[in-house]
């Protein structure tokens, strides 16, 4: 009867989950959930559908802005600290560049169609994000001497993107496709004349082209407000479109931004325009 009770134990221990004994101290490892999370460490980005260049019936180039204070974009702004293996898309991004090669291009005050052709140096990077050297004077045994203090940048500064997309009519799929071609982090910020903070100044940082950032967004982990069991990735974010943006700029012989000939909501309203008319001719080319 003995042997029969320890012949038992050896065999309870032998199929016994390892993740059981992580769970309570007798592994390396702790976990907080009955199994352990493998899916997000392995995603990988969607391929996208094949398009003939013959295929494609029409098309127009957008440019969105996605302002991170609204509350449906707070999942791309948050969290401002990393919290373990998740981190904002700005503290995604600035890893990639900086560990994983990903590319920046330079950010020039006329963007279009020219994103993408100047590749920016580490320490123009770190001007644009808003890192800089201040001058302090400090007192010496002989008097006085000049101390230079690096001020690093804040990532939290970045409160808005620019997103550049095209548009496309697929007559072999027949559907109204898009395809984001890149983004670019907005930095916001005061000038030391402006003490009580009233007059916010916005600048382009840098311009990532979206197709090689796919994979690491692929593999970042956000944190699902809906669910802790669905896992969602930044590339999921920008493929599922689940943000919230407005139209500022299209194609067209002068790629003149709406805010130079309208204001305001007049501006917003010219976005929704363009918006519908992208949906209208959706549903004309159904009628044929």
């Amino acid at each position: 009867m003995k042997n029969k009770i320890i012949l038992f134990i050896v065999i309870f221990l032998a199929i016994m989950p390892a993740n059981i004994f992580a769970q309570h101290g007798g592994g390396s490892t702790v976990l907080g959930l009955p199994y352990e999370e493998i899916h997000a460490k392995h995603d990988v980005a969607m391929p996208y559908q094949y398009v003939r260049e013959a295929d494609v019936m029409w098309s127009k180039i957008i440019w969105r802005r996605i302002e991170l204070k609204e509350k449906r974009n707070h999942i791309l702004y948050e969290p401002i600290q990393p919290i373990g293996a998740k981190k904002s898309l700005i503290d995604v991004v600035l890893d990639g560049i900086e560990t994983k090669g990903l590319t920046a291009y330079k950010a020039r005050s006329s963007d279009a169609g020219s994103e993408f052709d100047v590749i920016m140096k580490e320490d123009e990077l770190q001007q644009q994000m808003g890192a800089s050297q201040e001058k302090l004077l400090i007192e010496v045994l002989e008097g006085f001497d000049t101390v230079v203090v690096n001020q690093p940048y804040n990532s939290a500064d970045v409160t808005s993107y620019l997103v550049k997309e095209l548009w496309f009519f697929d007559k072999q799929r027949s559907v109204l496709d898009v395809r984001i071609i890149g983004f670019c982090p907005i930095r916001e910020y005061f000038r030391k004349s402006d003490p009580d903070r009233l007059d916010p100044q916005y600048k382009k940082v840098f311009w990532l082209y979206y197709p090689e950032a796919r994979p690491l967004l692929a593999n970042s982990a956000v944190f699902n407000p809906n669910s802790d069991v669905t896992s969602l990735t930044y590339d999921d974010i920008f493929q599922k479109r689940y943000f919230s943006s407005y139209i500022f700029m299209e194609s067209s012989p002068y790629n003149r931004v709406i805010s130079e000939y309208e204001a305001g909501l007049d501006a917003l309203l010219e976005g929704e325009k363009i918006k519908n008319e992208i949906f209208n001719l959706e549903q004309d080319l159904w009628e044929y």
